[in-house]
């Protein structure tokens, strides 16, 4: 297996599930084990370690700790931020984390593919790396969001896919 571009790099993840940060850790350092890896469960809590410490990713769940709040506090500090989330999987909050440049919108139910998605983060730059991952995902969304069909969110989903095509 060939060496992660992770390694070394020291990555935050927050989330309010310590299910979901425990996979996140057995991923990331099962296949870059001399990264470094911080959790944190709150927003408070997250928020005191990225104003503390300079980081190389930030992974945020979406729901439950404020992941917009600390999107623009991480992009601020020009780090690469990946959303995650299961609860706010729409076409409204991909749009936004888009926005407010996060690198990646990845589903909790991909948790096993986060290593390469964070990986592409390093390859590519913000809008390279965005139609990549619509490339790779974009079935994959338009399948989530079919629910949203007839809807303003659906409407810009559909912008933002012809935006991005590679």
């Amino acid at each position: 297996m060939a060496e992660s571009i992770l390694n070394g790099k020291r990555i935050l993840a927050v989330d309010d599930e310590p299910d979901v940060l425990e996979v996140l850790q057995e991923e990331i350092l099962g296949a870059c084990p001399d990264c470094t890896f911080d959790k944190a469960t709150t927003y408070e809590e997250a928020d005191r370690m990225l104003k503390a410490t300079a980081y190389d990713v930030v992974i945020l769940d979406i729901m439950g700790v404020r992941g917009f709040d600390l999107l623009d506090s991480a992009v601020k500090k020009n780090l690469k931020v990946a959303m995650l989330t299961a609860h706010a999987l729409n076409p409204q909050s991909l749009r936004r984390s888009f926005d407010l440049k996060a690198r990646a919108y990845l589903p909790k139910e991909k948790l096993g593919e986060v290593v390469p998605f964070l990986e592409k983060m390093f390859q590519y730059e913000y809008l390279p790396g965005w139609k990549n991952l619509m490339g790779e995902m974009e079935g994959f969304f338009t399948e989530k969001f079919s629910p949203f069909k007839g809807t303003a969110d659906f409407t810009q989903w559909l912008e933002m896919q012809k935006k991005l095509k590679v």
